[in-house]
């Protein structure tokens, strides 16, 4: 009977009454602030394009119901007289309903920016792989350190289980550290931005487009159609030339004229080709001389710079400056170099040729001095 006339006490239901309405009240009073404030901030963002006052309106937006309410009880209980237990059991809940608000806030916040990344919103183009990446790393962080931090407020032991985990965690990645080391290259390749899709690179034998960064590998789809696929840390092991950031490129080619050409006109030939460089668009002269005497010519050297990274481009300018240096050396009378040897047969006679459907006659007569034959070309 004792225990049925606790539940009897008038004080009992004043306070339980006092409670519920001060919940109920406090509850919609916050629910109001934070629908306002959420609406606000949206509206601001449309109308002044602010990409924080969205963020800000989106985490706002992920305030959990049942938290919002659990605040709100938990501000009512401080209204009616209660025991000491109570006030401690109160504590712990406190910072349970906080921590775990503040973890989806972060949360929240984390995927926002994941995605504002991987979309482009922030200014630049990112490796969706790389933010993924980072993004599940803060968020295990997040949520663990919540959940420490819950075990701990409400008096467990953490030191075993952090140790524990400490251990387990050495031993997983002894386990798979191939695959971490892959994922790890494919962290740093978003970080640090060696390439990035849509790159022309070169490395060893392969030369293609980045199709795919991948969290173990990266693909490639080389000249000749086919798809390579490379591990992530094997291909920052090697030197990779990106043929997409270069802004210009620098030229040097070689050709050659007759040793029978007069030097006024090499002179000439150096001043022809840096007119003919200078007069092409997108082709910037840097020099052209006569660089040396070679096996069977005179050798010219030229240095040019292209103004374009694109190759197809830059073949058009060689082959225009090609054409007109073709037409500059017949125009001075200059020939282009071939190939030529002198043969000399020294006290012999001239060997007989004899060739086909000619008369036995045609001989070369020689005697014993120096006899030169027809040169080779």
């Amino acid at each position: 009977m004792e225990q049925w006339n606790i539940w009897l006490e008038r004080d009992l239901w004043l306070n339980v009454a006092i409670v519920v309405v001060a919940t109920v009240l406090i509850y919609s009073v916050l629910r109001t602030l934070v629908n306002t404030l959420h609406k606000r901030l949206k509206a601001w963002s449309k109308d002044q394009d602010g990409n924080w006052q969205h963020f800000v309106a989106m985490v706002i937006g992920r305030t959990s119901r049942v938290l919002l309410l659990a605040f709100s009880l938990l501000l009512a209980l401080r209204l009616p007289e209660l025991p000491g237990s109570w006030h401690s059991a109160l504590s712990h809940t406190w910072f349970v309903a906080l921590a775990l608000q503040v973890a989806l806030w972060v949360d929240t916040g984390v995927r926002l920016w994941s995605r504002s990344l991987v979309m482009g919103k922030s200014g630049g183009s990112y490796n969706p792989v790389m933010t993924t990446i980072i993004s599940i790393m803060i968020l295990i962080v997040v949520w663990s350190v919540m959940l420490l931090s819950i075990l701990a407020n409400l008096g467990v032991d953490i030191t075993a289980l952090v140790a524990s985990l400490g251990v387990g965690g050495i031993a997983v990645a002894l386990a798979v550290q191939t695959v971490l080391g892959d994922v790890f290259a494919s962290l740093s390749i978003g970080v640090d931005k060696p390439f990035e899709i849509g790159d022309f690179v070169v490395f060893g034998e392969v030369a293609g487009t980045i199709e795919h960064i991948g969290l173990k590998t990266t693909r490639i789809r080389s000249l000749s159609g086919e798809q390579v696929v490379c591990a992530n840390a094997d291909l920052l092991r090697q030197v990779v030339r990106n043929y997409k950031r270069m802004n210009t490129r620098r030229i040097v080619f070689k050709f050659g004229i007759n040793y029978d050409t007069p030097s006024d006109k090499v002179r000439q030939v150096s001043e022809k080709v840096g007119d003919i460089i200078r007069a092409t668009p997108m082709a910037r002269f840097d020099r052209a001389h006569f660089l040396g005497f070679d096996e069977s010519q005179l050798t010219f050297e030229v240095v040019y710079i292209v103004l374009t990274s694109d190759y197809n481009q830059y073949m058009d300018i060689q082959q225009e400056i090609n054409l007109q240096l073709l037409d500059a050396l017949r125009e001075l009378d200059v020939r282009f170099a071939l190939p030529r040897r002198d043969l000399r047969l020294v006290g012999e006679r001239m060997p007989v040729l004899k060739v086909a459907g000619l008369p036995q006659q045609l001989e070369n007569e020689g005697g014993d001095s120096d006899q030169r034959l027809p040169k080779f070309s």
